[in-house]
């Protein structure tokens, strides 16, 4: 079978205000940069500028800015043929301030948001079967429809063949329980080939109705799971996935791969330091190149340390999928620092 695209990537989408007035409180704020964002969205675009071919299966409202997210896919060559408009939806926002290196205040805005309405209808017209890699996000799995069609697509995708990527994406104020966020999450990953995500998300996705969570909704966008995170990875690969990329920020990240005889082989890829400006969508740049490395056919070390690269780039910039970086420039970056 033909493959269409490289990478189809499926989930939210949004505008995503970014304060320009950085260092200061939140209601300080003056003015904001209005960029796209979305974990899916940023992978995407970030996938097409290192040069794969990459369509994106979101949708957004009869709105505005559903006309501002799809006229920048457009400008950045990313495929918009299957991103439905859902009338009496609209679409999502998120509005960020900069407070300083670990800070960053956000609030969404997805009441009755497009890509939630995503349902099996779509999926069946997006080409999932023929695309070589499916990427799929936590978040999209939060409410249905979008939960059904987001499991809907990675089954027909293993079932053609093709390689699911899950990036465990846990935006803690999106779910009414983080068990509920691990429970679904839990389901897509024996649907899964390969997972991307924190120590935060690795250790949410094993929470269960024994851990006692007491948080209020202000405090649950700022959880922090903890847990003994080497042994949540092996109990989240036995679920089924065969590679686990765990993003550890200025540490670089840890590949672990299921051997031949079924054990798990971990290998450290070292990072780049740099000054960080913004930590927001540097998960996504990540999740990019080593998607990117994998088409290639690239040892899943090697792909870890471009997409290394990549997440280092964007953590000095302002915003996500604009600010994601192209080929040369990352090979540039590279070649200054070994």
């Amino acid at each position: 079978m033909t493959q269409s695209f490289d990478l189809l990537s499926m989930g939210r989408s949004s505008i995503d205000l970014y304060a320009n007035d950085v260092g200061v409180p939140f209601v300080d704020i003056k003015s904001f940069a209005a960029y796209v964002g979305g974990c899916p969205t940023n992978v995407a675009v970030g996938g097409r500028r290192l040069g794969l071919r990459t369509a994106l299966l979101t949708a957004v409202g009869e709105d505005k800015v559903g006309d501002f997210i799809l006229h920048f896919l457009d400008e950045e060559d990313v495929t918009t043929d299957f991103i439905p408009r859902k009338p009496g939806r609209r679409t999502s926002a998120v509005v960020l301030g900069i407070e300083g290196p670990e800070t960053f205040p956000l609030t969404y805005y997805r009441d009755n948001c497009a890509d939630n309405a995503l349902d099996m209808d779509d999926v069946r017209a997006a080409p999932v079967a023929t695309s070589r890699v499916l990427l799929i996000s936590g978040t999209g799995l939060s409410q249905e429809p979008s939960r059904s069609a987001t499991l809907y697509a990675a089954e027909t995708a293993q079932a053609a063949g093709a390689t699911v990527v899950l990036d465990l994406d846990f935006r803690p104020d999106q779910w009414p329980d983080p068990r509920a966020y691990a429970v679904n999450v839990r389901l897509a990953l024996r649907l899964t080939d390969v997972v991307l995500g924190t120590d935060d998300e690795i250790n949410a996705a094993l929470l269960s109705d024994a851990d006692q969570i007491e948080l209020t909704h202000s405090q649950i966008s700022d959880a922090r799971v903890a847990g003994d995170v080497e042994q949540a990875i092996h109990a989240l690969m036995e679920l089924g996935p065969g590679v686990l990329l765990r993003k550890r920020g200025p540490d670089g990240a840890s590949v672990y791969e299921r051997g031949l005889d079924e054990t798990i082989l971990r290998t450290d890829v070292s990072g780049f330091p740099v000054d960080v400006y913004n930590i927001l969508g540097a998960g996504d740049a990540f999740a990019a190149g080593a998607i990117y490395g994998y088409v290639q056919g690239w040892d899943w070390p090697r792909a870890a340390r471009l997409a290394n690269a990549c997440g280092a780039i964007v953590v000095t910039k302002h915003g996500c999928a604009n600010f994601t970086p192209t080929l040369e420039e990352v090979e540039a970056f590279v070649a200054e620092r070994g």
